[in-house]
């Protein structure tokens, strides 16, 4: 008798009142219970669906309560296992210096230089960043365009002085000398170029009022065009910013800049002029750095 298995097996009865069963012969009968796999044999000792779906949701709000148990630690978070967590993280954030810090990013019109950054390391970092930009862009060759950057990013103790040294090296003469006009702008079928782009940052002192930020950079300079004897060249130099809070951001107080680091250069295929210049046209600048 298997009554787990839904078969009942009775193999002493004999073959009386069964049709067709010779005189006294013995036969078997099987009586089919709920449950059986509809042939003759025994079905395997398995586990109902139900049991297994019982079995599937325990092991995932194990896995759920161990998983929050391992992030505890934070705001709130009790008992040893919190110091852990924040040993973890303190050791993420060393390794990722250049994690989100959960600082919002500035909020600036298209075309406009980026204001309004974090009175801390990290937003001294972001505006050095942001103005070796506006510094090393084509902006500079254009005297209107010129005077606002600087107006916009230089404090005002450092206003007249900045402007005065840039003025006297962004000049009609250079612009000759590069192949654009006194107002910055590139000949016909031709397009100028010039950009600085940011490969990293470092403060190099740090004050709640002050700052000297370093910004290593690489840069797009030329005149694209077929017949240029001025092409689009690549340059990496470093530039230095003084920064100075005022009036709720970073203020520039002062400015140097000196060649390198210089990394080898790859065996990249060298572009033509038109693929530059329309490149240089389609790929617009970024508004935010950092």
């Amino acid at each position: 008798m298997n009554i787990g298995g839904g078969e009942y097996d009775a193999r002493t009865r004999t073959s009386e009142g069964v049709p067709g069963a010779r005189e006294g012969a013995r036969t078997t009968t099987r009586t089919r219970l709920p449950g059986s796999d509809g042939g003759g044999n025994r079905p395997s000792n398995r586990p109902g669906r139900s049991l297994v779906t019982v079995v599937a949701v325990v092991v995932l709000l194990i896995a759920a309560i161990a998983f929050a148990n391992r992030g505890g630690g934070g705001e709130g978070g009790g008992g040893g296992g919190g110091a852990a967590s924040d040993n973890k993280n303190d050791a993420a954030a060393d390794a990722r210096p250049t994690a989100p810090s959960g600082e919002k990013p500035v909020k600036n019109s298209p075309g406009a230089l980026a204001s309004g950054f974090a009175h801390d390391e990290q937003g001294a970092q972001s505006a050095a960043a942001n103005y070796a930009v506006a510094l090393g862009g084509d902006g500079m060759y254009a005297p209107d365009r010129r005077r606002d950057i600087v107006q916009a990013l230089a404090a005002p103790s450092a206003k007249d002085k900045l402007q005065s040294r840039f003025d006297s090296y962004f000049t009609a003469k250079l612009n000759k000398n590069i192949g654009i006009s006194e107002e910055g702008k590139a000949p016909s079928k031709a397009t100028f170029v010039s950009r600085s782009i940011p490969v990293g940052t470092t403060a190099r002192d740090y004050e709640s009022s002050k700052a000297t930020v370093a910004v290593w950079c690489t840069s797009l300079f030329g005149l694209a065009s077929e017949d240029s004897t001025k092409p689009v060249k690549t340059t990496w130099f470093t530039m230095t910013l003084e920064l100075s809070w005022q009036d709720g951001d970073w203020k520039v107080v002062e400015m140097k800049q000196k060649d390198g680091p210089t990394p080898v250069n790859g065996d990249d295929v060298i572009s033509g002029a038109d693929e530059i210049g329309d490149a240089a046209e389609k790929f617009g600048g970024f508004t935010y750095a950092r």
